[in-house]
């Protein structure tokens, strides 16, 4: 028993050691010995700005205004606006504002973001199709930033990247999981390819991009594996940058990472030889990146439970159980009083509680629902009026 007990707990802490550390350290390793850099140059092709909306219309007009004031030429970019089944305005503002460089599709009944995004990319003229959500900002120079990457033609697709503005309280444990992500992204992204992209901002070239299939979750995951299936890369662009800020609760936050790691079950069961090495060329750093994460919160069960049945055997046991325990109290005083988040340990332990929380809860998410691809809604704190 006790033999059983210290091997679970051995194992249990070296795949939770490998899934968070290793693997990232691995990377970072193999991008300084062997990176890859894609060779960017100016190019300025036809872009066609693709994005699927349901109910936004408080952000609507501040993006569309964004986009096509951005500085790119704007005889060559045009955008294709498609409303998915929205009650509160959109689809009418949108055909107030269709023209010439806006294209829109107000589709009365919601079929999900990926069915909407098919649409665009039937509607799409240009050779570089980018992608993005209603609520973000983005940077000046992103779509420039991007068509430079993919001129060359060593990448079929490019992702920005994400960030929060104005992180406080409880999204400081967001901002640390995206500061922690973006690393990783970076250091695939030098050593072949990322295994997923930013749904707020991603480019792929007309002739490499997939159509995704209607009722998918991750077309931001979906869309880069299938490229890669094909022989494709797919790079990251750290100059291409959307503005996101946080919820306007910890719940909304909660639903949205349940949603995204929801997906990431429904692209299992969907796609299982994503998983196999042999089949997908990206399969082991999927399962690294990907399903090892998915699966962590049994390990940490297995790890506390052997941990706590090893009591009785020595100092480093008990030595053991103490850290747990009081990483997971760090966790939840976090949880508890946000504003404890600005001490580094209490952020960077909530942000791995709330992580593995909400993979559960995604699991669960996705055994019980059938409409996970009907996105709702997240309202945003949004920055005071002037005066």
């Amino acid at each position: 028993m006790i033999v059983a007990a210290w091997t679970m707990l051995a194992v249990c802490l070296l795949v939770l050691g490998w899934t968070y550390v290793g693997y990232p350290t691995w990377l970072l390793v193999l991008a300084r010995l062997r990176s890859k850099p894609p060779m960017p140059r100016h190019w300025q092709p036809r872009v066609t700005v693709c994005m699927a909306v349901h109910n936004g219309m408080a952000h609507l007009d501040a993006k569309l205004d964004g986009l096509l004031s951005h500085d790119y030429p704007p005889d060559r970019l045009d955008l294709v606006v498609v409303s998915d089944g929205s009650t509160d305005g959109t689809g009418a503002r949108l055909r107030e504002r269709a023209g010439n460089r806006l294209t829109v599709v107000d589709v009365p009944v919601r079929r999900g973001k990926t069915a909407c995004l098919a649409d665009a990319i039937a509607k799409a003229g240009g050779d570089v199709l980018v992608f993005t959500d209603v609520r973000q900002r983005l940077a000046p120079g992103s779509v420039q930033a991007l068509c430079d990457a993919l001129a060359s033609g060593e990448l079929a697709a490019v992702s920005g990247q994400l960030r929060l503005e104005d992180a406080a309280g409880y999204a400081q444990a967001v901002d640390a999981y995206w500061a922690y992500e973006t690393t990783i992204r970076r250091a695939e992204a030098a050593t072949g390819s990322v295994v997923g992209v930013s749904g707020a901002l991603y480019a792929v070239r007309r002739k490499d991009m997939p159509v995704p299939p209607p009722g998918l979750v991750l077309d931001d995951v979906w869309v880069p594996m299938h490229i890669a299936a094909t022989g494709g890369r797919i790079g990251l662009v750290p100059s291409a940058v959307a503005f996101d800020r946080a919820s306007a609760s910890a719940a909304i936050e909660s639903a949205r990472k349940r949603r995204t790691l929801s997906g990431n079950w429904q692209l299992l069961a969907r796609w299982p030889a994503i998983t196999l090495p042999g089949r997908h060329p990206l399969a082991w750093r999927f399962i690294h990146h990907k399903l090892l994460r998915l699966v962590a919160p049994l390990f940490l069960l297995g790890a506390f439970v052997a941990n706590a049945a090893l009591l009785g055997q020595g100092v480093w046991a008990v030595a053991l159980f103490a850290a747990q325990c009081g990483s997971y109290a760090l966790a939840l005083a976090g949880v508890r009083w946000p504003a404890l988040k600005t001490w580094l340990p209490v952020k960077l332990a909530s942000a791995f509680l709330e992580m593995n929380a909400y993979a559960v809860l995604g699991f669960i998410d996705f055994l019980r629902s059938r409409d996970a691809h009907l996105w709702v809604s997240a309202p945003t704190v949004l920055p005071p009026s002037p005066p």
